[in-house]
């Protein structure tokens, strides 16, 4: 079912003041409470208008359509925002940036606007090695990390998971992962939330959800999942890539990218299911289905934000067991050598797809907000009290992983960034094709041989992934990123290139 529309959407939607402004005025879409924000550089404007399909005599742009439907939810402040790497998703665009008042108690939470794959996220491991130390061994680390980590559809972790046991870790996210000894006591210091949300309740989880989740902690899954050796390639900001113990070009880190996989899937699902069922009952009205959802206070919408925080610590504990596989895969790499000799420490853990309670000014006056950020991550500047004490000189360090062979990012949180975007940033690259038009489009063989040219090893369970994951399908990182800096969502800091590459 398409997003409702105007008869005529172009004459809403008109440039900033800022080159990289695309403003969606109100009345592209019926009953839009607030206006839309895309921040875009003219390429990707031109993306986002091209996006134009008709139905029933109306046009429609999808990403722009579903970020101006995301602006009349009830409860929405100040903007509907798009970040540079938005593309179309499930009810709300990915990159789609959502907050709302918690004193409106008509105030809705919508499971559309945080994502099926909840708390996706990345988190970067430094080491003291160099992309020399690898020379020849590359392609046996990347052997020993794709016997090490259980990757793709329908993977199974080795850690030993019973219905008690995963109750516990989805309720205390890493402090037990820490307690079980798959973390050590840094890694929590540095993450997002230290790894846990409070307001985690298993009792708020399904059975299904459960059943689907007890195989798969410590598995990498598939589609854009990846774990990646990278190699620091430039620094932009000295005093700050110090800090985070990453200041030497050529030196290598980690990149981990992954989520809740089938458990925060089934939390999504069972909510949706249940939203509809409310919205029926309180006379909650949406331009599309896929933006259900449930007013903050009720029990529909309680009950859906403790099964998000249980998935949310879920994805940490994830994280956490494969950091733990990496260390175990490395130290064979490297024998006599422990994880701690490698300096095999957690950078930083950032969340994408979560919604999270924050005091954010609008209006010139401190509001209680439900931030959803869908395929967004988190910006905070620096002394800002969420971020750990390592980082409050500097900001926090924002993770932005790339497509496959392609540089990935660390930023930094600035103030501007909360100004503009309620403390937010890009996440990626963004896709530009889908995974069916990908497949028809590239081979896989061509694939390989661009990433063999670039030296990169490359361990993958499926040859459709490469199909659907390669550099074509997304756009260019270092181009969404610059938009980003441009803006003012967050001060470039490291720039990273992939040595190896595993995918599900």
């Amino acid at each position: 079912m398409p997003p409702k529309a105007a008869a005529d959407p172009e004459k809403f939607l008109r440039s900033g003041p800022n080159v990289h402004e695309l403003h969606i005025d109100i009345g592209m879409v019926p009953g839009m409470r607030v206006p839309g924000i895309c921040f875009v550089d003219e390429e990707m404007k031109r993306q986002l208008t091209f996006d134009l399909r008709n139905s029933g005599g109306r046009k429609y742009f999808v990403s722009l359509a579903q970020v101006a439907n995301v602006a009349c939810l009830p409860g929405i402040v100040k903007h509907s925002i798009g970040l540079p790497d938005m593309h179309t998703g499930y009810g709300f665009s990915i990159g789609n940036i959502c907050a709302v008042d918690t004193a409106d108690p008509n105030a809705v939470v919508s499971p559309g606007g945080i994502g099926f794959d909840i708390n996706c996220g990345v988190r970067v491991i430094r080491t003291n090695l160099h992309e020399r130390d690898l020379a020849d061994i590359k392609e046996q680390l990347a052997q020993s990390i794709f016997d090490h980590v259980p990757v793709g559809v329908g993977s199974e972790g080795i850690l030993p998971a019973t219905g008690p046991v995963l109750r516990s870790a989805i309720e205390h996210g890493m402090d037990w992962s820490l307690r079980e000894g798959y973390a050590w006591a840094e890694d929590k210091e540095h993450c997002e939330e230290y790894g846990r949300m409070l307001n985690a309740d298993a009792t708020a989880v399904s059975t299904r959800a459960m059943k689907r989740g007890l195989p798969q902690l410590g598995t990498l899954g598939a589609g854009n999942h990846f774990i990646e050796v990278q190699a620091v390639e430039e620094i932009y900001d000295k005093r700050a890539a110090g800090r985070m113990g990453i200041d030497q070009l050529g030196q290598v880190v980690i990149m981990c990218h992954c989520g809740s996989r089938g458990f925060g899937h089934q939390i999504a699902t069972d909510s949706l299911v249940a939203m509809e069922k409310h919205m029926a009952e309180q006379g909650i009205v949406v331009n599309d289905p896929q933006l259900a959802c449930a007013k903050i206070a009720s029990e529909t919408g309680q009950a859906y934000l403790k099964g998000m925080a249980c998935a949310a610590n879920y994805a940490w504990v994830n994280r956490s067991s494969m950091t733990f596989l990496l260390r175990q895969a490395f130290m064979k790499m490297f024998p006599g050598e422990t994880a701690d000799d490698l300096d095999m420490q957690v950078v930083y853990d950032v969340s994408h797809n979560v919604a999270k309670f924050e005091e954010h000014l609008v209006d010139g006056k401190p509001r209680s907000l439900l931030l959803h950020r869908k395929g967004s991550t988190r910006c905070f500047p620096p002394f800002h009290p969420s971020i750990p004490v390592d980082y409050q000189h500097i900001g926090q360090p924002v993770l932005i992983g790339g497509s496959m062979g392609t540089n990935s990012h660390i930023m930094l949180g600035n103030d501007t960034a909360m100004e503009k975007a309620f403390g937010s940033t890009c996440h990626g690259a963004g896709r530009n094709t889908s995974r069916a038009a990908q497949r028809r489009e590239a081979d896989y063989r061509d694939v390989l041989a661009t990433l063999g040219e670039k030296g990169i090893a490359i361990r993958v369970a499926s040859p459709h992934l490469l199909m659907e994951e390669c550099a074509e399908a997304y756009k260019d990182v270092n181009q969404v990123v610059g938009v980003c800096q441009r803006v003012g969502l967050g001060t470039k800091a490291v720039k990273l290139r992939p040595l190896i590459v595993v995918k599900g």
